[in-house]
């Protein structure tokens, strides 16, 4: 099962919370204790963001972050059946491995707004979050802004599988199993590589593809979209020349490449 949202879901659901930057939240909806992290109460959270203006809604990874005016940023995570309804409209429709059924119960946190309107959390696993003030220093670059340079700073060393660096959040956030997979298809690379293994021109592509497909993502609607994505099952072969996939762990996810052509 893979980790979705990833980070072009995120930026999916930050366009669409676009919608409530300048308005002020009037309430404040926070009866699961379990949605709220860092130690804090709905209560705290409560006196924290009412009568607050949302400045900005911005991204870090597959962190959604709301700047309010008094300087409070409430931090959005979302799991991997998660995602925001904004002004009773969902932010995407179709969800990889999470129940596109909308039930009341299964909100989890909701804003509502002096102008009118309202964004609420659906999460039915409950696997996201609520935080006021999150660390976002504790995550990496973001991956798709990150430059060449810093993807060899920080992913590109030592003898960790290059999959496995690539879903590391603290030097890479964005990168969840199927962009990590997909893009290594892309490039050719085999994902059980030493990260610190690849040569200049290997480490361009994988930059580039890297770039490419979280914008071809965005394009086409999300992470599930990509042109390996309907092969990743047992048995699979590989869209480009038919090989039959291995499928593997690695970074302690399941992973498909092609033995073909990814070397």
């Amino acid at each position: 099962m893979s980790e979705v949202p990833e980070g072009v879901e995120i930026e999916l659901y930050r366009r669409a919370t676009e919608a409530v930057v300048g308005r002020t939240i009037s309430g404040v909806e926070a009866n699961d204790d379990w949605f709220l992290k860092g130690g804090v109460t709905a209560r705290e959270v409560t006196e924290a963001v009412v009568g607050q203006r949302i400045d900005t809604a911005r991204r870090k990874g597959k962190l959604l972050v709301l700047d309010l005016s008094n300087g409070v940023r409430l931090g959005l995570r979302f799991g991997m059946t998660g995602r925001p309804i904004v002004d009773s409209v969902m932010a995407i429709d179709d969800l990889e491995y999470a129940s596109n059924t909308y039930k009341p119960e299964w909100d989890r946190f909701e804003l509502s707004f002096a102008e009118g309107g309202d964004l609420k959390i659906q999460d039915p696993r409950r696997l996201g979050g609520v935080e006021l003030d999150p660390d976002e220093d504790a995550l990496g670059v973001d991956a798709f802004g990150t430059t060449l340079g810093d993807l060899r700073r920080r992913v590109l060393v030592g003898e960790v599988a290059l999959k496995a660096r690539l879903l590391d959040q603290k030097r890479l956030a964005g990168v969840g199993n199927l962009i990590a997979d997909e893009v290594l298809w892309r490039a050719g690379l085999d994902p059980a590589r030493a990260a610190g293994g690849l040569i200049e021109a290997e480490e361009q592509k994988l930059h580039r593809h890297l770039r490419k497909v979280f914008g071809d993502f965005l394009a086409n609607g999300g992470s599930h979209t990509g042109r390996l994505q309907p092969a990743r099952v047992r048995g699979g072969h590989c869209p480009k020349d038919g090989s039959e996939l291995l499928r593997r762990e690695i970074g302690g996810r399941t992973t498909y490449s092609c033995p073909a052509h990814q070397v």
